[in-house]
């Protein structure tokens, strides 16, 4: 059961991720106004006008949106059964500990996660969408992710080649490390709505350097679109993200790049190196496309969904390098 559950939640986990883009992206992230339930209602939204009106009167102010207060309340459901889920695997870690010859703190630890996911999701709601809290709820998700693989290669246990595995180490966990960074500051774009902010390539503004405005670009603790002053964020702002963000695509792309074309020489890492690389250039082609075509909403999406599989196979690739060796 535990070996059949883990991969299930990974699975649920990358949905998560991707609906979750859905719904950022289709801005139904307010679609409803509390938190778990959707005016009021745990189970379905409000759609008969009986119902529509009595939401609005018990949320003054709010005018419901069925189809939006629905796709927020389909990522709630989702999001929940993986939090079942992983609830569920910890107590069998805990409980067949000695039989899966495994830790159980790892499980436990993804349980504590996502206890701090549920929280950053309320305070989504209840923050009106604060950078800050969208950008640590997306980090969150694709943590879970992380550790889930981690947990599903436990079950696995690739080994690596005693002549590369030691050497390979410190390489793979700096990918992972600057990875991490990007889908960082790709959240802070997307919590931002500075995806647009340049809208040529390679150069912005037609200018490989433009004027941007880094210190309330990358402030922390401000409302969504505003200073932390409470003036309205500048272009030159929303520009310094954007920009930001490219430049940490390049060193991805250099860095990850040479990593993988490494792997494709090492044997018995060729196919993670093949992967990464295919990964990699599905990814960066999606960035650029992304611009290009003004984000539309397909590329958008499979541009979040490509993040989330390039940072499997970088855990991956860590997992198998950090295990003990052939001798």
């Amino acid at each position: 059961m535990y070996r059949i559950l883990v991969p299930l939640a990974v699975g649920l986990a990358f949905a998560v991720i991707v609906v979750g883009a859905t719904v950022r992206l289709e801005d139904a992230g307010l679609g409803c106004p509390d938190w778990p339930g959707c005016y009021g209602r745990l189970i379905g939204v409000p759609e008969q006008a009986h119902e529509v009106a009595k939401a609005e009167q018990a949320f003054p102010g709010k005018t419901v949106d069925v189809g939006r207060a629905r796709k927020e309340m389909f990522h709630r459901y989702l999001a929940g059964t993986l939090g079942l889920l992983i609830l569920a695997i910890a107590v069998i870690a805990w409980r067949r500990r000695g039989e899966l010859r495994q830790s159980p703190w790892l499980a436990t630890a993804l349980v504590a996660l996502v206890a701090l996911q549920a929280t950053l999701g309320r305070w989504t709601v209840t923050m009106l969408l604060k950078p800050a809290v969208v950008t640590l709820h997306l980090v969150g998700g694709m943590a879970t992710l992380a550790l889930l693989t981690w947990l599903v290669l436990r079950q696995l246990n690739p080994v690596a080649p005693a002549t590369v595995a030691r050497w390979l180490r410190p390489w793979a966990a700096a990918g992972l490390f600057i990875l991490a960074c990007q889908i960082a500051l790709g959240g802070w774009v997307s919590a931002n709505d500075a995806a647009l902010a340049c809208a040529d390539f390679p150069t912005c503004h037609g200018q490989w350097l433009p004027q941007m405005d880094f210190h309330p670009a990358f402030h922390v603790m401000r409302e969504l679109g505003m200073t932390a002053a409470g003036a309205p964020l500048s272009h030159e702002a929303l520009t310094a993200i954007h920009w930001t963000h490219r430049l940490g695509a390049l060193i991805v792309v250099l860095y990850l790049g040479g990593l993988a074309i490494t792997l494709l020489r090492v044997p018995g890492l060729a196919v993670q190196g093949a992967l990464l690389l295919t990964l990699l250039a599905a990814q960066a082609a999606l960035g650029v496309a992304n611009v290009v075509a003004s984000l539309p909403f397909a590329l958008a999406v499979a541009h979040n969904a490509g993040a989330a599989l390039l940072l499997a196979i970088v855990v991956v690739l860590n997992f198998t390098v950090f295990q003990r060796p052939e001798t």
